[in-house]
């Protein structure tokens, strides 16, 4: 036992130096005739590996298969360059280990003057064709059957290919190679290994070469020579007819079973398992296309069909295999291409989406721990970088490099991105790919997800992962750490990248940061999406200029903020309206503090401007509404009592009605805002923004009205003799207006006891035209518009009647559809006692006992017909007019209305003014299916947010979806739509949904309301 201890190999030592199963070690190390004393050395190797247990049975195993175990222990020893490249290797990959034990002769590979010297891409290509007897100075090499070993061309080939991933795990394990170099050296494997995959397809069918010329054209990271250790290796074929062929067809026919067959030789599995998969989806048409096309083919897509996702990635193409001087001709034709993609509409737009559309495909457990697609991951570098190549590589030939590294050097020494970003990018790009790497060098599979740590499992594969990086105490921790603190970089230098060099070339900023020249800053905006780069020039300028700390905020927010403007439908807007609320309150201490300490409200403010005319134009009139943005509570809609008590104060403040009609207009104006944004941002839905409007309409009239009240009374010198109620209709008494409502009305009147009626009505008239003068007057403020068209004898009956007056009117004129009218009567201000009086007036009109009758029934439907047929403006489509369209408001409000007038006087829950509650009443009582019930609510809600959706964007309203593609795109925009689904415009997913969705309401209101 003192020997053992003086040796220093106690089961205790071993734990200490990194073997997690001390006694195992043990037990190993003298099954491999490892003597602590006599191999010391390889003691310590092994303690230094990866993974030292797995170091150690690797070891062991090796031993027990070699035919000469006692030439390895003494190489291992005396060779210390071979000891440590094995141990390496035995450390960190249990899949090399592996072949190693099933090649016992291949730890040669690791030993002498070959393993350290790095082969160049034609000594792997010949090394590989030589393997399957081919001439690699042959133009088109055929494989010589009588190479093969007794398992066939195809497994003797894997082997060779393993063999030298085997000598570069050792260098790259050891540090004679960077990431860089490993990357390009996989690459060129990659391409040497389908070059003899060919060869040896052309050997199984020499019929199929003779007729064809094939290039091999890689794609991704092995056409950008970044190929990780197993990477799916993506490729496009391109094919013509040898010398004398005059069968087109035959001669790519013929290429194409080439290419399969040379596609099979990595990808199937035996004992060496599966090499890497050879993906051809980028291929024109993906999936879906030819395999091999012609170069006049593939041109013929590509100048006609490509998105603009597919010439992003034809940035990293370069010819691999096959026929040389093809490939040439293929990579000089498809160039120039790239290179003009940035000028395509809506080339920004189209990378984000794609971008998004890869983040949304994580599953959300996976997303922190994705260093490939993951936020602040591999992805987030590689896009970046393309972004910038395609923008200024269309004049800047040195950026035209399909390596991401080369790419971003190239970047910063043109300017376009500064010294610091570029060094900081570069190393969190090396970090990552270093750890995606040696992830996937343990089982040779693909995978780019990190282990969890909160598994036994997924924390000892990190302490590996930790150790091979270097990382010593704790390496488990100090490993998660720099992931986070690389991942944070990443994302922060992705969002400075694109912007930041735009505010250098307009601001005088100290130091060495990247400076654009003005034509290459219009450039960057233009692809951006801003249709006006020099008028967003000039903002900037003014924005960032100068030594002010308003200047030094904007210069710090810009960079992010410009992307922001860049992702809504109208970056020029947005930018513009920043610069007028920031003008408007720039020298405000509260905003600028705002700015600096809550990014979120900056981020709002560029969704709201960029997205919404309407709700600029509003936040301009008060620019310190701003406020508002600064979290989700302020943006809900406050209650009734609240408003109301501050309306009253608004009245007691002034004694002038118009000043005091002019504060109660502010408030409505202000919450006008706070609705607009959250139903933008998503923090309401449409019933609570058609409830919100309503009930500041409501409380801004009868505040309103008290106000004419009183100025009327002291113009007259006595009080009106009346009492006086507003009645809400249409949208206003359903409590669903809409930006763009007017205020439907009817006034009704009681005059006092002792007073002549047309006294009373007089005093009546009068303060309703003092109310409608003091809403509408003149002012920054949206006034209020009450539209009385709905009144007994329309707009040909006077303005305000008596209690009675309707009561007479009602039961000796009335007509079914203003029966249908009242349905949706609610008072809403003015005299709460003669408001409920004429709600118990009208019920029986519109409840009426048993129902309309069948002439009522029939006569509705006429009115209906009538106007979809009179009332469609002139030029209109149908299918796309929210209000009076097919399958639109109209379409579901007549159905509920129309069951109401039937039922309501028996169903109580019917006796609503609301459209969906009305539907859910008729539901509850068996008065309506409830499919076709939700097919009716789901349009309705889908028109009213479009109706409403219209008027945010225009800052004017309209009924009908735009013809014209950007104000289309601008109202997806408003509405969610991100251009997420490949393929479409978010312009055209909009329209396919909302003829999707009304025409199965038309369907079933058709149904519903015509029948008896």
């Amino acid at each position: 036992m003192a020997t053992r201890d003086r040796l220093g190999t106690t089961a205790g030592t071993l734990a200490r130096r990194g073997f997690t199963d001390a006694s195992r070690a043990e037990r190993l190390l003298s099954e491999a005739g490892v003597d602590p004393h006599e191999h010391a050395v390889l003691v310590d190797a092994l303690a230094s590996a990866a993974d030292p247990d797995l170091a150690l049975l690797g070891v062991t195993r090796l031993l027990e298969r070699s035919p000469d175990p006692d030439e390895l222990r003494t190489a291992l020893c005396e060779d210390p360059d071979l000891r440590l490249r094995l141990t390496r290797v035995l450390g960190a990959s249990a899949a090399l280990t592996d072949h190693l034990v099933r090649h016992p002769w291949d730890w040669l590979e690791l030993r002498g003057a070959d393993a350290a010297r790095v082969p160049d891409p034609e000594e792997l290509r010949a090394g590989l064709l030589h393997t399957v007897g081919a001439d690699p100075n042959s133009p088109a090499p055929i494989a010589d059957p009588a190479v093969a070993g007794p398992d066939g061309l195809e497994h003797t080939l894997r082997v060779a290919y393993r063999r030298r991933v085997l000598r570069l795990a050792g260098r790259d394990l050891t540090g004679a190679q960077s990431i860089d170099e490993v990357a390009a050296e996989l690459a060129d494997l990659a391409a040497a290994m389908l070059d003899a995959s060919l060869a040896v397809a052309r050997a199984a069918a020499p019929e199929d070469a003779a007729l064809c010329r094939l290039a091999v054209i890689g794609m991704g990271k092995c056409g950008g020579h970044e190929l990780n250790y197993v990477s799916d290796v993506d490729v496009v074929f391109v094919a013509e007819p040898a010398e004398g062929v005059a069968d087109e067809q035959a001669a790519l026919r013929a290429a194409a079973r080439l290419a399969a067959a040379m596609m099979r030789v990595p990808g199937e599995t035996d004992a060496e398992g599966t090499l890497w998969e050879v993906d051809a989806a980028l291929r024109p048409e993906g999936r879906n296309g030819p395999l091999v096309r012609t170069l006049a083919g593939h041109l013929a897509y590509y100048e006609r069909w490509a998105k603009t996702w597919e010439f992003q990635a034809l940035l990293k193409a370069r010819p691999i295999a096959g026929d040389t001087a093809l490939g040439s001709a293929y990579l000089e034709a498809i160039s120039p291409l790239v290179w003009r993609a940035a000028g395509r509409p809506n080339f920004v737009d189209d990378v984000q989406a794609m971008r998004r559309r890869v983040e949304a495909h994580i599953p959300p457990h996976e997303a922190e721990r994705q260093i490939k697609l993951g936020p602040g991951g591999l992805r987030d570098i590689e896009f970046s970088v393309q972004l910038l190549q395609l923008v200024h590589g269309r004049t800047d030939e040195s950026l035209r490099s399909g390596s991401t590294l080369i790419a971003l050097e190239a970047l910063s020494r043109g300017g376009y991105v500064g010294r610091a970003d570029a060094a900081g990018l570069a190393d969190a790009y090396r970090f990552l790919r270093r750890v995606e790497h040696l992830l996937q060098l343990y089982r040779l599979r693909r995978t780019h997800l990190l282990p969890d740590a909160a598994t036994p499992a997924g924390k000892e594969q990190l302490r590996r992962l930790g150790r091979a990086l270097g990382y010593g105490a704790d390496p488990v921790a100090a490993l998660v750490a720099e992931w986070r603190k690389q991942s944070a970089e990443v994302r922060r230098l992705h969002e400075k990248l694109f912007y930041r060099p735009l505010l250098n070339a307009v601001a005088r900023l100290p130091g060495d940061e990247a400076r654009l020249t003005p034509e290459q800053a219009r450039d960057r905006l233009e692809a951006l999406g801003f249709v006006d780069p020099g008028g967003a020039l000039r903002h900037l300028e003014a924005l960032t200029s100068g030594v002010t700390r308003r200047a030094a905020i904007q210069r710090t927010l810009l960079p992010v903020m410009l992307g922001w403007f860049s992702d809504a439908p109208s970056p020029d807007a947005g930018l513009l309206g920043f610069r007028q609320v920031s003008d408007a309150l720039g020298t405000t201490p509260w905003y600028l503090r705002l700015l600096r300490d809550d990014v979120r409200v900056a981020e709002r403010m560029a969704r709201l401007l960029g997205t919404s005319r309407y709700v600029t134009d509003l936040l301009l009139r008060a620019p310190e509404a701003v406020a508002l943005l600064a979290d989700d509570a302020s943006l809900r809609r406050r209650g009734n009592a609240e408003l109301a008590a501050e309306a009253d104060a608004a009245l007691r403040r002034y004694d002038d009605a118009e000043n005091a009609v002019a504060a109660l207009r502010a408030l409505r104006r202000r919450e006008l805002l706070r609705t607009a944004a959250a139903d933008l941002l998503e923090v309401s839905g449409i019933e609570e923004v058609g409830s919100a409007l309503t009930a500041i309409s409501a409380i801004t009239v009868d505040a309103a009205l008290r106000a004419a009240t009183n100025r009327v009374a002291r113009a007259t010198g006595e009080e009106p003799g009346t009492r006086l109620c507003v009645v809400a209709m249409g949208r206003f008494g359903g409590g669903e207006l809409s930006y763009a409502s007017d205020a439907d009305v009817m006034f009704v009147h009681e005059p006092l006891p002792g007073v002549p009626v047309q006294q009373a009505t007089a005093a009546a008239d009068a303060i309703v035209r003092e109310l409608r003068r003091l809403l509408e007057l003149p002012a920054a403020d949206p006034p209020v518009r009450l539209d009385a068209d709905l009144r007994p004898e329309g707009r040909n009956g006077p303005m305000v009647r008596t209690l009675d007056s309707y009561a007479a009117y009602y039961a000796r004129w009335s007509s079914p559809w203003e029966s249908q009218a009242l349905l949706r009567a609610a008072p809403v201000a003015g005299d709460p006692g003669l408001g409920e009086r004429f709600v118990a007036l009208i019920d029986p009109i519109r409840y009426p006992a048993g129902g309309v009758d069948d002439a009522a029934v029939r006569e509705i439907r006429r009115l209906k017909a009538r106007m979809e047929a009179e009332r469609l403006p002139r030029g209109a489509d149908p299918a796309l007019h929210t209000k009076l369209g097919r399958g639109g408001l109209s379409d579901v409000e007549w159905v509920a209305q129309l069951i109401q007038l039937r039922h309501g006087h028996d169903v109580a829950a019917l006796r609503t003014t609301g459209t969906i509650q009305a539907l859910d009443a008729a539901v509850a009582v068996g008065l309506l299916d409830a499919e076709d019930a939700a097919t009716l609510e789901l349009a309705w809600r889908l028109a009213a947010r479009v109706r409403g959706a219209i008027m945010l964007v225009r800052g004017k309203g309209g009924d009908s979806i735009p013809s014209d593609l950007r104000d289309r795109s601008a109202l997806a925009g408003a509405l969610g739509y991100r251009g997420e689904e490949e393929g479409e415009g978010v312009a055209e997913q909009l329209v396919q949904d909302y003829r999707r969705v009304t025409r199965r309401a038309r369907a079933v209101m058709e149904r519903v309301f015509y029948d008896d």
